[in-house]
């Protein structure tokens, strides 16, 4: 239900959308890190090539098609940037950008503004890039072999991190809020959030159906038979949700949240349904 992200402008960005598309959220700050480790080939585009081709056959197949998404990926930018193009647009194409465009600033093959308009310097030959290939170590199966062409490489960055929670149990917003999501997550990540979501946005339609048949109802009974129907398996033709809801402070914060958004009231130990869900 929560995304994290260390990136400024993706922070930004991520957010205006949320914004501009009326999707309540709440964020907080804190310290985080990220970690990548694994081995790093260096030098051009050709140069890092040459080197994954002496490579054994499994790992240099493997290997190979990683490398031809992230050149890829880099000639993508490089076709923006020739005209120029406002880092946080560019971003929005997908959380890999933030890597591309640190390589070519170390490179000193782009100019911004203060704006923060981004763009390809005119004499540029993109052939001479020096670049970092990274390769994550659980990919090599013999460490020995990969040791001979590349360095090892482990990156930890200690710096703020964002940390976004949709708040949203209307399944509409939901969709429209992960729809956004994915142009800057992983597709794991948003998968993660998207089941997440749907439980609590179910478990909430529930809850809330379950009061209207009621005037109030205890809240310690309400709790009680929810825990006590748990999981809830919801079948359609594509497969099986099962939501667990864990224990009482987990059914308390969905009620909290019901409350907040004015779904359900909760006074004197009873909750009482305000409007539908």
């Amino acid at each position: 239900m929560r995304f994290v992200m260390k990136d400024e402008a993706i922070k930004r960005a991520f957010l205006g959308e949320l914004r501009e598309k009326g999707i309540k959220y709440e964020i907080r700050e804190e310290l985080g890190y990220e970690t990548f480790i694994g081995y790093v080939i260096e030098g051009t585009f050709e140069e890092i090539r040459a080197i994954i081709e002496t490579l054994g056959d499994e790992e240099k197949d493997v290997i190979l098609q990683g490398f031809q998404t992230f050149k890829e990926q880099f000639l993508h930018v490089l076709e923006h940037l020739k005209e120029g193009e406002h880092i946080e647009a560019l971003l929005r194409e997908g959380y890999w950008v933030g890597d591309v465009i640190d390589q070519l600033m170390r490179n000193g093959a782009v100019d911004i503004d203060r704006e923060g308009n981004i763009k390809l310097k005119e004499d540029v030959d993109v052939t001479k890039l020096k670049l970092q290939f990274k390769i994550p170590y659980e990919l090599i199966e013999i460490p020995e072999s990969i040791e001979e062409i590349a360095k090892q490489y482990a990156l930890v960055d200690l710096l703020p991190q964002y940390i976004v929670e949709i708040k949203e149990v209307e399944l509409e917003k939901i969709n429209l809020a992960l729809n956004i999501a994915a142009r800057y997550f992983s597709e794991r990540q948003v998968l993660s959030a998207y089941f997440a979501l749907l439980s609590k946005a179910l478990l909430s339609k529930e809850i809330v159906s379950a009061l209207g048949q009621h005037d109030k109802i205890p809240k310690d009974i309400l709790i009680r038979s929810f825990l006590e129907s748990s999981p809830v398996e919801i079948a359609s033709e594509k497969g099986l949700l099962v939501i667990n809801l864990a224990n009482q402070k987990a059914m308390e914060a969905i009620l909290r949240e019901l409350e907040k958004e004015g779904y359900i009231d909760i006074k004197a130990n009873k909750v009482k349904k305000l409007k539908s869900l």
